[in-house]
């Protein structure tokens, strides 16, 4: 998963994830990774706080919107 990744590559996968804008969908799409993946990934990248605060933003718009990441 992660290893087979440039550092390039995982710095456009974690601002695609930080945009409210892409989904999970459409990075998977891109980059080929499952959304276990790039929460995965997000965790390491992240500071705890940022990932909490980041996870959080997620839930909380999922549960207002049918279709968000």
């Amino acid at each position: 998963m992660a290893a087979e990744l440039s550092p390039a590559q995982l710095s456009e996968i974690v601002e695609m994830a930080l945009s409210d804008h892409i989904s999970f969908t459409q990075i998977s799409a891109q980059h080929g990774v499952t959304p276990d993946q790039i929460k995965a990934i997000m965790r390491t990248q992240l500071k705890p706080g940022s990932y909490r605060a980041w996870r959080k933003r997620v839930r909380d718009f999922g549960d207002r919107r049918e279709h968000y990441k």
